[in-house]
């Protein structure tokens, strides 16, 4: 069976990011990240998820 939302796992786990750190970034708890991942995930929760990654990539570019 394929995993939901194999992309953003892999894209979190290619940043060297924890879920935790992506759901604080989205404002939300990291076990309802976790329970948005096992599903797909609708156009809403995608482009927060995705801004968050891609702000938290360039904090973690600045810091460096």
């Amino acid at each position: 069976m394929e995993q939901a939302n194999k992309d953003i796992r892999n894209k979190i786990k290619s940043s060297g990011l924890t879920y935790w750190q992506v759901a604080e970034q989205v404002g939300i708890a990291s076990t309802t990240l976790s329970v948005w991942l096992r599903t797909p995930l609708n156009e809403s929760r995608l482009v927060r998820i995705k801004d968050a990654l891609s702000a938290l990539q360039k904090g973690a570019a600045i810091n460096a």
